[in-house]
């Protein structure tokens, strides 16, 4: 008997390599830099990618949008998307990008759910009785049994048809949105399908009301995941920011569900189990850094009584409108000449990061849209309608405010002021910090500062 051997040739295991792909990313100023990244890295790698690179704070505020300009429009790419996969529905002769800021809005809805979703928009289920708080109302948008329902009025552009638009009153449910063809009626036979999300990307309208022909300034629109124009649009218009702000958000949350919540809390996973619906996030470096403080005893201490730090913040003021102003020349000394002092603090704020030279009333109010209206988001501009003044941009209630900072001359020194002289600085750095730690005549502090940054 014999026996032969046979030589059996198993095949090689390559290792799977995922292949790396090349996305180019603008910055607000419009400077850009190309990043190889590999084909499954989601929209919150490339952020952190860019935040480590360029040595940049992480306040988890941070967002990758896609922007496209042929139709004036613009989205959040949610922190789970896989960003080769939204270049991949891009056509070939668009010429969309991929913008990298700061959107500190993102995920406030989270925080304060009360500010973005009013009641005379929110129906809640008969099930629910009594007064229901924030966190059961994001409770019920997470569950895939209950939610409450958000109705009211929207403006629909007609299909086939430039600029025609037509009032109805909309409803959003878990099977999508859909409209009345009798007044509000909520009956199932008087309700008409107008749109799904599962595909199809909602994105807000850059165009103004003059260069689209639609009724207000609060446009948004659903488009297919797929390339397609403008006819494949379906786009709405809401009578003011609060109502687009809660058509948009409500949309959002039904639509990627648990997932988003798990965006949110990602970053603080691991401090001490922050994982519940009702754990407070991290305060931002900010709020941290920013307090009451009460310097005038033997030891500091943290001022907690509003009402004491309301008193201080006066007395603060007061003292700060007698103070003289004692600034650094430019080899290091300190200056006592009453020319030298007003021309540096004349200066001295352009090289802030919140101050914007000659910007137009409107293009402030577009990049604190863009960085969110979150109370508190801030810019200092020159105002246009008098040269020697300055103007404070910022929002408060989801509605971008601006108030005048006046130049008061008072014995030959300059001083700036919001409130017709009551309280008095010697340059706007002063009264930026100043604000920062207390609201003043402003309807909240300012929090956080529109910055153009460079990639």
């Amino acid at each position: 008997m014999s026996l032969y051997a046979r030589r059996v040739t198993l095949p090689a295991i390559t290792p799977v390599v995922l292949q790396k792909r090349v996305i180019k990313v603008y910055s607000e100023d419009d400077t850009s830099r190309a990043l190889e990244v590999p084909s499954d890295v989601t929209a919150r790698d490339v952020c952190q990618l860019l935040i480590l690179k360029y040595h940049y704070i992480d306040d988890h505020s941070w967002t990758l949008f896609e922007h496209l300009p042929r139709i004036g429009l613009e989205r959040i790419i949610e922190d789970h998307e896989l960003v080769i996969e939204v270049q991949s529905n891009w056509g070939i002769e668009e010429e969309n990008r991929l913008y990298f800021r700061k959107n500190y809005a993102k995920y406030e809805f989270f925080k304060h759910p009360v500010n973005y979703f009013p009641e005379h928009m929110v129906s809640l289920s008969s099930e629910t009785s009594g007064v229901i708080g924030h966190t059961q109302i994001l409770q019920m948008f997470l569950s895939s049994s209950t939610y409450p329902e958000i109705h009211g009025y929207l403006h629909a552009k007609e299909q086939g048809k430039k600029s025609s638009w037509k009032k109805l009153y909309f409803l959003l449910r878990r099977s999508g949105l859909y409209f009345s063809t009798k007044g509000t009626s909520k009956e199932p036979r008087h309700l008409q399908f107008f749109s799904e999300f599962s595909s199809s990307d909602m994105y807000m309208s850059l165009a103004g009301k003059k260069m689209s022909g639609i009724p207000a300034n609060y446009g948004f629109c659903f488009k297919p995941n797929k390339a397609g124009g403008a006819r494949d649009l379906k786009q709405l218009c809401a009578d003011d920011e609060q109502s687009r702000t809660c058509w948009m958000t409500a949309i959002r949350l039904l639509k990627y569900g648990m997932q988003l919540y798990q965006n949110y809390m990602q970053p603080y996973q691991g401090r001490g189990g922050c994982s519940s619906m009702t754990t407070s996030p991290m305060r931002s470096i900010s709020e941290n850094s920013l307090v009451a403080m009460d310097f005038s005893g033997h030891r500091s201490r943290v001022i907690e009584n509003p009402t004491e730090a309301l008193s201080v913040a006066v007395e603060e003021g007061l003292a700060w409108r007698r103070k003289g102003c004692l600034r650094l020349n430019a080899h290091g000394s300190p200056t006592t000449s009453q020319s030298a002092t007003s021309s540096v603090g004349m200066s001295i704020h352009r090289t802030q990061l919140w101050f914007h030279h000659k910007i137009s009333r409107d293009e402030a109010q577009r990049l604190i849209l863009q960085q969110g209206l979150v109370d508190g988001v801030f810019l200092v501009r020159d105002s246009q309608s008098n040269p020697k003044t300055f103007v404070l941009s910022m929002s408060h209630g989801l509605k971008i405010k601006h108030f005048q900072i006046v130049p008061l001359e008072d014995d030959g020194n300059l001083f700036y002021t919001l409130d017709d002289g009551h309280t008095r600085f010697t340059d706007l750095i002063q009264l930026v910090e100043f604000y920062q730690l207390n609201k003043g005549v402003l309807p909240c502090k300012l929090k956080h500062y529109c910055a153009r940054i460079a990639l």
